[in-house]
């Protein structure tokens, strides 16, 4: 069972929850916030902790709400070790996996219903990184950057 993390902030409060009700059937959750819907907080709060448990491994992959996916997407990035990208279909989200050793989903809670988001959740979790050298080669290249 893969263990994920999910994050979101008030734009993205209700979509994670609708997430974490449908994907805790088969995957071992870990919710780093919010807790309860709050219109004044802020998602770097929620989406860097999923983002440092993400580049730890304390999480295999992470999924990140915000009002549209953008800022969570920004601020994912800034920790090392992580590969996010705001996805609004399906073969970005397994693509984005096979090629890229993308490991935080991003969406937007007030752009993405839930169905589309279920799709495109699958599409990530079935999804496996492929090794190949060429995708190796680009990762190590995207590696590079992060060191100082």
């Amino acid at each position: 069972m893969k263990k994920l993390g999910l994050a979101a902030d008030h734009g993205g409060y209700e979509l994670k929850e609708a997430l974490k009700k449908w994907l805790s059937a088969t995957y071992e959750i870990q919710d780093f916030g919010a807790d309860h819907y709050d219109a004044a907080d802020d998602y770097p709060d929620f989406v860097i902790p999923l983002s440092r448990a993400v580049a730890a491994g304390e999480v295999e992959r992470g999924i990140a709400v915000c009002g549209s996916g953008v800022g969570a997407t920004m601020v994912a990035n800034r920790v090392p070790g992580v590969r996010a990208c705001l996805i609004t279909e399906t073969y970005s989200a397994h693509q984005g996996v096979e090629h890229d050793a993308l490991n935080v989903l991003c969406l937007g809670g007030r752009v993405t219903g839930i169905e589309l988001a279920r799709e495109i959740v699958a599409a990530y979790l079935r999804a496996e990184y492929s090794g190949e050298a060429r995708h190796e080669r680009r990762l190590s290249k995207m590696k590079s950057l992060e060191r100082p």
